[in-house]
Parts: structure tokens; sequence; C-alpha cells
């Protein structure tokens, strides 16, 4: 019991950060410690430890630590932004079809000699996308889709190396809480079912479907998993980020802060949903059914919204309903939005707080905006591109925003 509780002096020698300082006058030292109060005036800054092979590691992490995890999920969560809206050109211009197979090495060395890219353009005029809808395309317009689908799946891989190679070097150093350890843990994971998923929602697009001419496209519902879990990651990535890097505002919990903070989640789901539904627009081509706002042709309320049976169908695959669904949780996103900003200006809050209910404010009626322009003009792929991308950012705010509102832990 005596040599647990007292180990040998040569022990403490070896054990990492063991210093005591002295009284308040004398400088700090630099060490990541947890500190335990001696008596009055003299302070005892002593590592948590575990003697394993004569060696002491630290378990809790520093400031400086947490900061630069902080700042590698910032990039983590921006090189996903980075493939969705990637993601969304590719599928604007039609590409993601061009590449008929998956390897996750061999197809990172694109096609060199011209050999090689007629054996590549052979492969895919075997699938439907050729045979029905580009049937006279040339050897040059499908390179064009294939860099796009090619520049996309690399930028994925990009993405799950900024995620996989830093976390492991993190957790081999000693960076990781063992809360932060399940949290990276779980976004990897998340990074490589994304790939997977991507794969799984391509494929969709590459089956013979002998009893429909349509335009060959991929499931919607693959579509929406595939957003869905990329917007998940980016909000998961952005958000342990935000806890890490920006300081908590110490505000008193008074009823309309706690009303404040629910409606700031509220809001931020809905604009999530509305993000999502998008997914199902862009996979049915919703966007040029009715080209005109704010009514829905000659009505508000079109007469083909329940074409489908059963009636649940048309809320995802009648390309009428769906475009319906869309505005109107559009509209409700930037009413909540609205009503959030001016709920917090009735509240003494911090500068930087006000900043970003101001953001996302503006943010939301730009996104608004971008929409109805995509609309009337036929969905542009530069402006359509850049109405995905305000979705994004939209997220963002509202993240931020509720960053800002946090509580502080007692």
């Amino acid at each position: 019991m005596q040599r647990l509780l007292f180990p040998p002096f040569r022990a403490l020698k070896g054990m990492q950060c063991l210093q005591l300082l002295a009284p308040r006058a004398a400088p700090r030292a630099q060490c990541d410690c947890i500190r335990c109060p001696l008596r009055p005036g003299q302070y005892s800054t002593i590592s948590e430890v575990a003697l394993q092979s004569g060696r002491g590691t630290v378990s809790l992490p520093s400031k400086a630590a947490e900061r630069v995890v902080g700042r590698w999920l910032l990039v983590c969560s921006g090189t996903v932004a980075g493939a969705v809206i990637l993601g969304g050109v590719t599928r604007l211009t039609e590409s993601g079809l061009s590449m008929v197979d998956w390897h996750l090495i061999k197809e990172m060395k694109p096609p060199t000699s011209q050999e090689e890219w007629e054996a590549e353009f052979q492969r895919y005029q075997q699938f439907p996308e050729f045979k029905i809808l580009n049937h006279d395309m040339t050897l040059t317009e499908f390179k064009f889709i294939w860099y796009m689908e090619y520049s996309h799946r690399m930028w994925g891989r990009l993405v799950g190396l900024a995620y996989i190679l830093p976390a492991a070097y993190f957790w081999r150093k000693g960076w990781l809480s063992r809360g932060m350890k399940g949290r990276v843990l779980a976004l990897c994971g998340l990074v490589c079912f994304q790939g997977l998923l991507g794969w799984y929602m391509v494929k969709s697009g590459l089956e013979e479907k002998s009893d429909s001419h349509d335009i060959p496209r991929v499931s919607q519902y693959r579509l929406a998993a595939h957003l869905g879990s990329a917007l998940v990651l980016y909000c998961a990535s952005l958000w342990t980020s935000l806890s890490l890097l920006l300081p908590l505002h110490k505000l008193p919990e008074t009823r309309p802060l706690l009303r404040l903070r629910r409606f700031a989640h509220g809001t931020a789901g809905l604009v999530f949903l509305t993000a999502l539904s998008g997914a199902f627009v862009a996979g049915l081509d919703a966007g040029l059914v009715y080209n005109s706002f704010p009514k829905m042709g000659e009505s508000w309320i079109p007469e083909d919204l329940f074409t489908f049976s059963p009636i649940l169908r048309n809320v995802f695959e009648n390309p009428t309903m769906v475009q319906f669904d869309h505005r109107i949780l559009g509209i409700t996103s930037v009413t909540a939005i609205t009503v959030l900003y001016f709920l917090s200006r009735r509240i003494p809050l911090p500068r930087r707080t006000k900043m970003a209910a101001v953001t996302l404010l503006a943010l939301a009626y730009t996104q608004v905006g971008l929409g109805i322009s995509t609309l009337l003009m036929y969905v542009p792929t530069p402006l359509a591109a850049t109405h995905q991308s305000g979705s994004l950012a939209l997220l963002t705010g509202a993240l931020w925003l509720m960053s800002e509102l946090r509580r502080v832990p007692k």
C-alpha cells in the first residue's frame, strides 16, 4: 500500500509535467496540467498520468491542442462543402453516370492514350444513358462529363484523407479527449459510408429498366440519402469545430433566451430539411416543371399535385408535388429566420451573436432570390449551382447562431 500511494522517486522523475509552482508572484509554467490547491499562495500542477511501462501519458488535451483539432475539423468541413458543391455541378451537367464502375485505387489513374479513352467510351456506350440520351455524343464531349465525375470522385478521396490521416496523428499524440475520440471515430466512419453510398447511388442510374423509356437518372431516394449524409457530416464537423474554437458567452438563463435558443434549433432543422428536399428536386428535374413564381402556372395550387397513387408517393415521386413542397419549405424557412432575427433584437446579446443573426437573415433572403431566379430562368447551370451552394451557406449561418447561443456547462 505504501508503494502504491508513494511511488519511488525514480518513477516520479520519469513522469511528464511534474512541477511545483512557486507562490503567485512567480511566472506560470507552460504545461498541460491539473491544478490542485495546496495552501493559500501556493499551487501544484500535476498531470493526470498513468504509469505504463515506467512512462507517463497525459490524458487531458491542452487548450492549444483543442485549437489545432478545431481548425482541422473546420478545414474538413470546408472539404465536405466543396464535395457537395462539386457534386451538385456534376448532377447539373449530367455527368454522374459517365464512369460506369468503381475501384478505390485503380480508377485514380485517368485514361492517357487514345486507345484507353476509346475503351472507356465503349464501356459507357453499353449503358442506358448513352443509348437513350447521348447516342450521338462524341469522344470529346464524353471526356468532359467523364472528367466532371472523375474530379468529384477524387475530391471525395481527398475528403477521406483529410479526416483519417490527421485523426490518426492526433490520436497517437494524445490530443483527443475520450469524448472527442468517439466523435472523430464517428466522423471517419461517416466519411467511408458516404463513399459507398455514392457508388450505390450511381448504380441505380446504370440499371436497365425495360418498362421505362424515361431519361436515365439516379434514384432520387439514393440521391437524397447521399446528400443527407454529406450534410450530416458537414454539420457535425462544423459544430464540433465551432465548439472548440469559439468561446462560450456567459448569458443569463432568462426565459426569452431559452425561447430564442429553442427557436434557433428548430429553424436550423427547418433549413436542413429544405436543403434535403432540394435533392428530390434535382433527382426528378422538378425545377423544370413550373417555371413561374409566385403561382405555379395559372394557379396557386396546381391540379396535378396528387397524380400518383397511393397519395404518399406524390411527396417523393411527383415532380409537381416535389417542387411545391420545396417552395413551401423555402418560404417557411425564410419566415422563421425573419422571426428569429426580430426575437434576437429584443434580448441583449453579445456583438458576435448579433452579427450571426444578421448574417443568417441576409443569407436567407439571398438564397430565396437565387431560388426564384433559378426557377424563372429555367435552371441555368451556373445559377443553379450558386443556389445549391447558398443552401450550405445558409445552413452554416444557422449553425453559427446556434453555437453562439450555446448553454454554458455547469
